[in-house]
């Protein structure tokens, strides 16, 4: 997103046009210890069993494990991990300063069909000797991934990314509903779906928080993570997006969805979309 080489913008405008510190875009992240991925991947492994835990829970399961860490450990690991409970207490997490918040849109909308709501979220995959991250944007009503992006760093470029290319293959939703997050409260991400009137809706925090929020793409994680991510220990990012890439046509074109009587979220989609052609890439089946 940032350009060094812009001969009509600094560096420091870009960052504060796209809200970003100076600070981050100069930053090197340090490799985390072989024993802090080993914590991470417990860390996720439970949360996608028990996705209601906070840093004070998963501190007590791990040390019930044997493990000894504190709050403080658990709290940076899952910070770094971008892991939140679904039923949150107030301020656990914030969207960066100066950002906008938007309002929760969904409560008491029949979502009837493709492209009336997407969502999206961002999950943590662990590899051999580090971590990466993955975003995606689904369709609300047929659960399609329309897109996707792995990233190393959890900056709003990789999601932006994401959805352009959702955009562009299948036109705007009506509303776009995510959390509270820095990426999705960033200006590079909300300006291009007010640029395209696509109504922004964001989950709830604290009290206000249902657990039903973005439930649907929370499924999508813990069925990619079993079914694929937790079978594979990539080494490159490389290994780890081709592996991702076959999932996600698997389970687009293929792997039966039991809300959708067993038909695959793909098959949906163009059944009760106005558009009747999927593009060649739809078709192919890895």
């Amino acid at each position: 997103m940032v350009e060094p080489a812009n001969p009509d913008l600094s560096i420091g405008k870009q960052c504060k046009l796209l809200s970003l510190s100076r600070s981050s875009f100069y930053y090197t992240p340090k490799g985390e210890t072989e024993q802090s991925l080993g914590l991470m991947r417990r860390i996720n492994e439970q949360f996608l069993e028990t996705p209601f835990f906070g840093v004070r829970q998963m501190t007590w399961h791990l040390r019930n494990d044997g493990h000894l860490v504190n709050e403080k450990r658990i709290r940076r690991l899952m910070r770094l991990m971008g892991l939140m409970p679904i039923y949150q207490k107030p301020n656990t997490s914030k969207a960066a300063k100066g950002h906008k918040t938007y309002p929760y849109l969904l409560r008491g909308l029949r979502v009837e069909r493709p492209n009336q709501v997407w969502c999206s979220d961002i999950t943590y995959l662990p590899m051999r000797r580090g971590f990466l991250y993955l975003v995606a944007i689904m369709d609300w009503h047929t659960r399609k991934v329309l897109a996707w992006r792995i990233s190393n760093t959890l900056e709003a470029d990789f999601c932006v990314e994401a959805l352009n290319e959702a955009i562009h293959k299948f036109g705007p939703p009506e509303i776009m509903n995510t959390d509270q997050g820095s990426q999705f409260t960033s200006f590079a991400w909300t300006d291009r779906l007010r640029r395209t009137g696509v109504r922004i809706s964001m989950d709830g925090k604290g009290v206000r928080k249902l657990t039903l929020d973005n439930i649907f793409i929370e499924r999508l994680w813990r069925t990619l993570k079993y079914e694929c991510v937790y079978l594979h220990a990539w080494e490159t990012g490389s290994e780890a997006k081709a592996g991702i890439r076959k999932w996600m046509t698997f389970y687009n074109n293929q792997r039966p969805h039991s809300a959708l009587g067993g038909r695959p979220p793909a098959v949906v989609y163009w059944l009760r979309n106005d558009k009747t052609q999927p593009d060649q890439q739809e078709q192919r089946v890895a």
